[in-house]
């Protein structure tokens, strides 16, 4: 598959997610696995609601990117742990909505249950299920982060998603399309429950 078909449903995802409020000013990362070494990555500085195939670049799983002078996203390293940690992984999404904002400033995990959308996570087949979306302490030192995140997904092998602290959503699936539906079903979740929760 070419470059721009690798691209194109991130540039929709990033349409969808914008006029959704999810990725407001340059806020937001998204990536697709190419290969068992590469994978195409947003460049910092990119408006996710109006990307075009010039917007992306190709980077090594060590974040560096490929016959490209752009800069990569700051935070590639955080899509270069998922992909290195899982191969199963084609596609990493990151999203700053109010509600994912809000709900990992005030909780050190965001917990789901009941939910008819929790089935859209991997393992998950009944909404008589409960998960906790872990929540980590913001962090600038963006490979320090990486590997915090990296310990917690070994220790916790089932994480379906995690949230920074007062940042942002990260999410994924086997593509773009998957991960995209996840990222969908979790903001509803959350905005859920910033609604439930006391004022």
């Amino acid at each position: 598959m070419s470059i721009p078909n690798f691209a194109r449903p991130l540039i929709d995802a990033g349409r969808l997610f914008h006029q959704r409020g999810w990725v407001p000013a340059t806020g937001g990362n998204f990536s697709a696995r190419l290969s068992a070494e590469r994978m195409l990555i947003t460049a910092s500085g990119c408006h996710k609601g109006e990307l075009t195939e010039n917007d992306f670049l190709e980077a090594g799983f060590d974040g560096v990117p490929v016959g490209s002078t752009r800069k990569a996203s700051y935070e590639t390293l955080l899509h270069c742990q998922l992909y290195r940690h899982d191969p199963r992984i084609g596609a990493v999404l990151h999203t700053h909505s109010i509600a994912n904002t809000v709900l990992s400033r005030r909780l050190a995990a965001i917990r789901l249950a009941g939910y008819e959308l929790l089935k859209l996570l991997p393992g998950i087949t009944t909404h008589e299920a409960a998960v906790e979306v872990p929540v980590f302490a913001n962090d600038q030192d963006i490979p320090r982060l990486a590997a915090t995140v990296d310990a917690h997904m070994k220790e916790h092998p089932r994480t379906p998603a995690y949230v920074i602290a007062g940042h942002g959503l990260y999410a994924w699936g086997a593509d773009v399309a998957q991960a995209r539906w996840r990222v969908e079903a979790l903001e509803f979740m959350f905005e859920c429950e910033l609604h439930s929760s006391p004022v």
